[in-house]
């Protein structure tokens, strides 16, 4: 099948694309590289089923071949991306999957969109079911990614309502894996930067905060099933697994090997990377996902720590080049 992935050049988005030509089909990865990065499809550029188109589809969404899927993952989604581009962010939540939304109706082709658990906000509910509405700060500083995503999962519902347009709506839970930039700002690039420089991994309040953490092959397979299934409903795509941010460094000094020395530091302050609103706890119910499309994580965090470090690795040689 043709298949377009807006994003198709971002953490997420490249994955996607290895997966669908392993799997046969034609990839049209669409980015403008403001947070994507053209070294994750490197290795796809020259490929018969590939193409690299740059494009902002905040300003058009169009290619000239058939289309039977349209993937939009089109947004920056760490908090060091979206306060970057706060209203780069906004846009491409709104007029971005606007442009997407009607060249799949034109196209014919189905359509997915790739939301969010910022939708949920700082979260009254635990676990997070599909059915919460969240606990948004709509000014707040994460508004502007918050309120994209929410924006756009009621964009898509609209264009399924009113054209019948076959649509999905993916709700991700932290992943992570390869191809992270290495100045992403979240917790796991931070921590494994850290233990690869033998620097302090640096806990910030008490450590007590909670994530659930996918690995990225596992969230693929789950993106896969949905965009083939019936739902329309929003499906929580990430690991119910809960770990605290205290426990998760210890995890990762275990998995950067004896050769790591570096201490873990609990700092009273909050990061400088931390901004209001952010979440304490947050853990997805995925009843749903096993119920409607088989569907729940297989990649152990030893395993997938072990792979992100790899690549990290790799990274760093680079980037000391």
């Amino acid at each position: 099948m043709n298949i377009l992935v807006t994003g198709g050049a971002g953490f997420i988005g490249s994955h996607v694309c290895d997966r669908l030509i392993a799997e046969g089909h034609f990839v049209i990865a669409m980015d403008n590289f403001i947070t994507g990065s053209r070294r994750n499809v490197a290795h796809l550029i020259g490929h018969p089923r590939f193409r690299l188109v740059e494009q902002d589809i905040i300003k058009a969404c169009w290619v000239d071949e058939p289309l039977d899927a349209v993937m939009n993952l089109a947004s920056p989604a760490s908090p060091r991306g979206y306060l970057d581009n706060p209203i780069e962010t906004l846009l491409v939540g709104s007029h971005g999957t606007y442009n997407a939304l009607e060249l799949a109706r034109l196209k014919g082709a189905r359509f997915l969109q790739a939301s969010t658990s910022e939708v949920y906000g700082d979260p009254l509910e635990h676990p997070q079911k599909e059915s919460y509405w969240g606990h948004v700060n709509p000014i707040g500083v994460r508004s502007v990614y918050d309120e994209a995503k929410r924006f756009a999962e009621a964009l898509t519902m609209a264009y399924h309502r009113k054209y019948g347009l076959q649509t999905r709506i993916a709700r991700i839970f932290n992943t992570y894996g390869p191809r992270m930039s290495l100045d992403d700002g979240r917790v796991v690039p931070n921590f494994v930067r850290q233990a690869l420089n033998n620097e302090p991994l640096t806990v910030y309040g008490d450590g007590s905060a909670t994530r659930a953490f996918c690995y990225v092959s596992d969230l693929v397979e789950g993106l896969l099933r949905l965009l083939w299934s019936e739902e329309v409903r929003p499906v929580n795509l990430g690991n119910p697994h809960e770990i605290t941010i205290l426990e998760f460094a210890q995890a990762v000094k275990w998995a950067a090997g004896p050769a790591c020395t570096s201490p873990i530091l609990i700092h009273a302050q909050p990061s400088a990377e931390r901004i209001a609103d952010d979440p304490q706890r947050r853990r997805p119910d995925i009843t749903r996902a096993r119920e409607v499309l088989g569907w729940e994580p297989k990649v152990s965090l030893e395993e997938g720590l072990r792979e992100t470090f790899t690549y990290f690795r790799q990274a760093l040689e680079l980037e000391k080049a």
